[in-house]
C-alpha cells in the first residue's frame, strides 16, 4: 500500500509539477504527517524531489527528471474502462484503481499528448444521472460487481413490481448503468434466459462459494439494446390523438417523456385552422398519459381515445373547483 502511495506522489509530481503538502494529502486522502515522511522516504531513495518554503511552496521534481515506473496493475487495467465515469467506477468500487490508472497512463504520455488530455478533461465532462431524481441507494453493487467478474453465483432477496418479494439463485452476467439507475443482467443459476434485475430493489445479497460459466454467446450490448426495444413496445401498446398549442410544441421536449418528445418531433404534422399541432402520441397507460399531458395545461387537447379525454376532463374540473374556492 505505501509503496503504490510513494509511486502516486512521484507520478503526482510529475504531470502536475509543484504541489504542496495539502494538496498531496487531499488527492491522496492521507494526513499532511503522512506526506511529510512520504517525502523523507522519497528523497532518501534517491529521487530529486525538492520543497520550496512560503506561501507560494511546495514540493516539485528536478526539472527534466522523470520516471518511467509506470506499469499499470490488472485491476488499473481493467478499470480504464470506466475511465470517462468516475462516479460510476466509485459506486463499483474501482475509484480509487481507476485514479491511480489515470495518473500513470498520463505520465507514460508524450509532452504534447499529455497537455492534449489534460485540456481534453477540462473541457469536457460526462455526468450520466438525469435531471431532478434522487439516486438509487445501491450498497450491494461493489459485491455485484465482484461477483459477475469472478463469475460466482448470488443469492439475492429481491422485491418485484407490485412489492412482491421473491428469493432467487442467479448467474450475473453483468451490470448497465441507465440514466443514472443501476441494473444486474443475470440468468438464473444452473441455466437459463437473462433477465434485467434493478440493484436498488435487492433487498438482501449473498455471494455464494459456486462458480459458473459464462455462455460464450452472450453479448451484454446487444442483450441490453433488445431488452431496451422491447420493452419500450410493451410499454407503448397504443396512441392517442391530440392538438398542441405553438408553445406546447416548443415545451414538449422538456416536460413530456423522452419516447413521447421523440414521437413528436421524428416527423411532420398538420396544423389546424387554429395553428395547433394534430399529432399522435404512443400512450403507456390513461393514467400515465394524463399525468404526462396536465403538465402542458391548457396549451393540449385530447381528441381521442375518449376515455383519456374524459379523465382530462375530470382532472380540470377538480383543479377549477380547487382554486376557485
Amino acid at each position: 500500500m505505501r509503496a503504490s502511495r510513494l509511486l502516486s506522489v512521484l507520478l503526482l509530481l510529475q504531470t502536475r509539477g509543484r504541489m504542496t503538502a495539502r494538496e498531496l494529502a487531499d488527492e491522496l486522502e492521507v494526513s499532511i504527517r503522512t506526506i511529510y515522511r512520504d517525502m523523507d522516504s522519497l528523497a532518501e531513495s534517491g529521487v530529486p524531489v525538492y520543497a520550496d518554503r512560503g506561501p507560494d511552496g511546495g514540493y516539485s521534481l528536478l526539472e527534466g527528471w522523470t520516471t518511467r515506473l509506470t506499469g499499470l496493475s490488472a485491476e488499473e487495467a481493467d478499470s480504464l474502462a470506466l475511465a470517462g465515469m468516475p462516479t460510476a467506477a466509485a459506486e463499483l468500487g474501482l475509484g480509487r484503481v481507476l485514479a491511480a490508472a489515470q495518473l500513470k497512463v498520463h505520465a507514460a504520455l508524450p509532452d504534447e499528448l499529455a497537455e492534449r488530455s489534460r485540456r481534453i478533461a477540462e473541457r469536457f465532462h460526462l455526468d450520466a444521472p438525469g435531471w431532478f431524481r434522487e439516486a438509487d441507494q445501491v450498497p450491494t453493487l461493489t459485491g455485484i460487481a465482484d461477483a459477475v467478474w469472478n463469475q460466482r453465483v448470488v443469492r439475492v432477496r429481491y422485491r418485484r413490481w407490485g412489492d412482491e418479494e421473491v428469493d432467487r439463485d442467479l448467474e450475473p452476467l453483468g451490470v448497465v448503468l441507465k440514466a443514472g439507475v443501476w441494473y444486474l443482467v443475470a440468468q438464473p443459476a444452473g441455466g437459463g434466459a437473462p433477465r434485467t434485475y434493478r440493484v436498488a430493489r435487492m433487498l438482501t445479497f449473498e455471494t455464494l462459494d459456486t462458480h459458473f460459466d459464462r455462455p460464450d454467446d452472450f453479448d451484454l450490448f446487444h442483450y441490453w439494446t433488445a431488452a431496451a426495444e422491447s420493452l419500450t413496445a410493451a410499454l407503448y401498446q397504443a396512441e392517442a390523438a391530440v392538438r398542441l398549442s405553438p408553445y406546447a410544441v416548443d415545451l414538449a421536449p422538456l416536460v413530456l417523456r423522452p419516447h413521447t418528445a421523440r414521437a413528436l418531433a421524428e416527423r411532420t404534422w398538420p396544423t389546424d385552422d387554429d395553428g395547433w399541432t394534430c399529432a399522435v402520441i404512443p400512450m403507456e397507460s390513461i393514467a400515465a398519459t394524463r399525468s404526462e399531458l396536465l403538465a402542458l395545461g391548457a396549451e393540449v387537447e385530447v381528441v381521442s381515445p375518449s376515455t383519456l379525454r374524459e379523465q382530462m376532463v375530470e382532472a380540470a374540473k377538480g383543479l377549477a373547483a380547487l382554486y376557485s374556492v
